[in-house]
């Protein structure tokens, strides 16, 4: 793995210009893979031994891995659209997962269409409305309703046999987490070329037959590895779950912990986990399969494409199996970018965040910037370049909890009013204990298991500063901020979800 300097310093010729013609003078593809709940930490190529994901490591071999990219919520409806619109969730206005995003919101996709792309989506937007051409600036729109609905009309699924145990209905809370995180590992009741995904990943393949001679931008959006972890019949037996080791709980972890996890036994959550990784071994087949149709049209060498997710995942963490919170797991996610020719090809550990993905899609795309964005352009560390201001701390937040996160290299810092019940299913012995916070030493513990507050005062209130810039620098009721507030009350007022 190259390091950073190694990185920066590496292949002495000049890479071509993005902003000049590919092939033919065509102005260069788009290709956005996006996986839902994918934490970073499984993969291989991240030092995963236990991940089984070749496509997405050979995809890292040919390009750039961000190996400390995070998350801007960690639950998927605002996550996706602070990538979508290049703007932190609550200024996008979607802070919870039931929130609409405003159509008249500016979007990568209209950009691009303006650019003369031909876009499309097929898969998971968490847009929360039904698809419409020209929708978001999508040309074609097969969203979530709409990819069940041909799914089920086109498809003719195969009988399974009655004695293969395959994963009932998906009734989370309803039913206890043994059930809903299938700790029986059973498959989903399909054979692989009967699944969803494969339905549309034809559906994807054939759009890209026939726009291969004009320039398009798709977005190919995975439902796995979510919860209940699908996967076909075939691939049932793959993974012994003994192979896959409980993390530990710290000392501090009892209170927090959703009650809804308590009883799981050490045996249910090893087969939580080997589901997961079953389902991310499938979903790395998929986007293998979306690649080679890319190579078998020709269309590869003029392709930039973009792999990421929409937040992490705990697996046990701190006795959790969801995300939700500001745990390194459930904050950082992978991010692999290829464009042969054109990005130098390693591995980038400075901080990024996901609203960089689309000031830099933009600009690799010669297209015009979104009107206001938050984020970056990453395009210095795709030329080998040094980034003229890495970042020195990352932001997260999750409303839903009146809560907020900042990472440092040396330090993660949670923020919580603890005045909100909270709505999402997590509900712990005390669902409103009152304000908090957390301050993480990761140098002496990656863990985030000791909270060290008490003993570093100056670097909490470095992190509530860090907070509060980033609401006032960022929210638009910014100039509302009531007077003579104390810091911490100035955070709490920010934290209160305002979504429409």
């Amino acid at each position: 793995m190259l390091t950073r300097r190694r990185f920066l310093g590496s292949a002495a010729a000049a890479i071509p210009s993005s902003r000049s013609a590919g092939q033919s003078g065509r102005k260069p593809n788009f290709l956005f893979l996006i996986a839902d709940d994918h934490a970073g930490y499984v993969l291989g190529a991240d030092g995963n031994r236990l991940a089984e994901t070749p496509n997405l490591d050979r995809l890292a071999s040919e390009g750039t891995r961000f190996a400390s990219h995070f998350c801007n919520a960690p639950v998927c409806t605002p996550s996706r659209q602070s990538f979508f619109t290049g703007q932190l969730p609550h200024t996008a206005g979607v802070t919870r997962l039931q929130t609409r995003l405003d159509p008249a919101k500016p979007t990568i996709a209209k950009e691009l269409k303006k650019a003369g792309y031909t876009t499309a989506v097929f898969g998971k937007m968490h847009l929360n409305q039904p698809a419409a051409p020209g929708l978001f600036g999508f040309d074609v729109m097969v969203t979530e309703g709409e990819l069940q609905r041909d799914w089920v009309e086109k498809v003719k699924l195969r009988p399974v046999p009655g004695e293969i145990k395959v994963q009932p209905e998906w009734r989370p809370f309803r039913d206890p987490a043994r059930i809903w995180l299938n700790a029986e590992k059973r498959p989903y009741g399909r054979y692989e070329e009967d699944m969803k995904a494969a339905h549309q990943i034809r559906l994807a393949a054939r759009f890209l037959e026939e726009h291969r001679d004009k320039p398009f931008a798709l977005w190919v959006s995975f439902h796995e590895p979510h919860s209940p972890f699908h996967f076909p019949i075939e691939d049932a037996r793959h993974f012994d779950p003994k192979r896959f080791p409980v993390p530990r709980v710290g000392p501090e972890d009892g209170w927090q912990i959703p009650l809804i996890f308590r009883d799981l036994t050490d045996e249910e959550k090893q087969g939580i986990i080997a589901a997961y990784y079953t389902s991310v071994r499938y979903l790395d087949r998929n986007v293998g399969r979306i690649l080679s149709k890319l190579r078998e049209l020709n269309l590869e060498d003029n392709t930039f494409v973009v792999y990421t997710a929409d937040h992490g995942y705990n697996l046990g963490h701190h006795g959790r199996f969801e995300k939700h919170c500001g745990y390194e797991p459930a904050l950082r996610v992978p991010l692999i970018m290829r464009f042969p020719g054109r990005i130098r090809k390693g591995v980038v550990k400075d901080q990024t965040e996901h609203i960089d993905l689309a000031p830099t899609i933009l600009d690799m795309l010669n297209a015009e910037p979104l009107p206001f964005q938050h984020g970056q352009s990453l395009r210095p560390y795709l030329e080998g370049k040094k980034a003229d201001a890495p970042r020195d701390h990352v932001f997260s937040e999750y409303l839903e909890n009146e809560e907020a996160f900042i990472r440092t290299g040396r330090w993660k810092f949670i923020f919580c009013s603890g005045r909100r019940k909270r709505t999402d299913g997590y509900l712990t012995d005390n669902p409103t204990p009152g304000r908090y916070v957390r301050l993480y030493d990761r140098r002496s513990e990656p863990g985030e298991f000791t909270n060290v507050a008490a003993k570093h005062p100056d670097v909490v209130a470095q992190m509530e500063d860090l907070l509060l810039q980033r609401f006032r620098s960022t929210h638009p009721e910014a100039e509302r901020e009531p007077q003579r507030l104390s810091r911490e009350e100035a955070l709490e007022w920010y934290l209160r979800p305002r979504d429409a």
